[in-house]
């Protein structure tokens, strides 16, 4: 059992104890008067089977003992139930919207996180609806799980009353990632609560798309770097020419500028790429207007973040002490407009031609000598980077490149 971390959990606790005692006693019982009737009345003592027309009293108490065992649980399940729906007055309300595949808390501020954060010894009321299928919110360390239901508010409450975090699963299968909707009770002592409500975020607008992708669940869905996923990846996603199916079931291509990347969000299944299927909820009235700008003006940027990291990683790696990105020459060849044109390499020692695309990229960081590009020293060294670093790398010589992300 989970240490009990609000005031209901000892009546729900007490319920459990008293039906798992009761089944206990029950089975013992039960094996005991088997056992008995077993030797007492085996056939070597009682050679003549014996006859029994009734027994008032056997009659009574199987049906007297059973009655009060029952009643006994009903009463102790019902006070544990009803502790668990008694919310008090003063609790503080949290709105939990759930969608496939991710938990959404907003107080009473308007501040959004996919994190329920909690002061300790404050009775928090949640109040719950589902934006597409049918979810449910438990938490086993507060003993509560409440359906959450789409067009239906249901609601559910707890008291922490010590700080930790504590898992949020979705108790109800809800689609192919059911098992990764996820999330957690992040219970803070009360000014540090206080502090991180009232705080005034200070990330630029790239940084805040990026956590409404993940608060809302965009990313459950679309991968961020090219891999596949039950939606289309968001990667290199502007500019994109999408193969696409109408609701008459007639096929055409799109182009993914502004106006496609909101109609996507808002109107997810009138225009649904090929190959996926029509799940996706609209945002229509989930998402404030502001913040769909901020995640359609993420994608416009062409993914940002990577590219700024790939240029970070650029100047501390020393790259650009070679690889000029303004298309000028120093020991290397430059960056600027690399991705997707062809190069004179030599390799083992004979002159061909490669289309400089993302493996050829990625060779060239890590074994630079093996295609080594034609009028350059080979005095590259090789390294040695995780996958992240090497795409961030990548995506920042894409950006430099004027065949928009498509090599050729």
């Amino acid at each position: 059992m989970f240490p009990q971390s609000l005031s209901p959990v000892q009546q729900v606790d007490l319920a459990f104890y008293v039906i798992f005692g009761i089944s206990i006693a029950i089975l013992v019982c039960i094996t005991a008067c088997m056992l008995w009737f077993a030797w007492r009345y085996h056939h070597t003592r009682n050679p003549k089977p014996a006859r029994f027309d009734g027994n008032v009293t056997a009659e009574v108490l199987w049906t007297v003992i059973p009655s009060l065992l029952v009643m006994g649980m009903f009463y102790y399940g019902w006070i544990g139930f009803k502790a668990l729906r008694s919310v008090p007055a003063n609790a503080m309300e949290v709105k939990v919207t759930a969608r496939m595949w991710s938990w959404v808390f907003e107080y009473p501020n308007g501040k959004r996180a996919n994190t329920l954060y909690v002061p300790v010894n404050k009775a928090i009321r949640l109040d719950m609806t589902s934006a597409d299928v049918l979810h449910s919110f438990y938490v086993p360390a507060f003993r509560i799980k409440m359906d959450t239901v789409p067009g239906m508010d249901t609601y559910a409450w707890f008291k922490a009353e010590r700080t930790g975090e504590y898992d949020i699963l979705c108790a109800e299968y809800c689609g192919l990632k059911h098992a990764n909707m996820l999330s957690t009770v992040a219970v803070m002592p009360e000014k540090d609560f206080e502090d991180w409500l009232n705080a005034t975020e200070q990330t630029d607008d790239e940084a805040k798309a990026l956590a409404l992708l993940e608060t809302h669940g965009c990313i459950s869905c679309h991968s961020l770097d090219g891999s596949p996923g039950l939606g289309p990846t968001l990667k290199d996603i502007y500019g994109a020419e999408r193969p696409i199916i109408m609701p008459d079931g007639t096929k055409t291509t799109m182009v993914a500028d502004e106006q496609y990347l909101r109609r996507a969000l808002l109107q997810p299944n009138a225009e649904v790429v090929e190959g996926y299927d029509p799940m996706m909820p609209s945002y229509q009235d989930s998402v404030p207007p502001g913040e769909i700008d901020l995640m359609v003006g993420w994608m416009l940027n062409r993914n940002q973040s990577a590219i700024s990291a790939g240029r970070k990683l650029m100047q501390e790696e020393g790259c650009i002490s070679c690889h000029s990105t303004d298309g000028s020459e120093i020991m290397g060849p430059s960056v600027k407009n690399l991705y997707g044109y062809q190069r004179l390499v030599i390799e083992d020692g004979t002159e061909r031609t490669v289309t400089a695309d993302e493996s050829y990229l990625i060779e060239s960081i890590i074994n630079p000598s093996e295609k080594l590009t034609k009028g350059y020293d080979p005095v590259m060294p090789p390294y040695e980077m995780d996958e992240e670093r090497l795409n961030a790398l990548v995506e920042y010589m894409k950006s430099l490149s004027d065949k928009n992300g498509k090599a050729q």
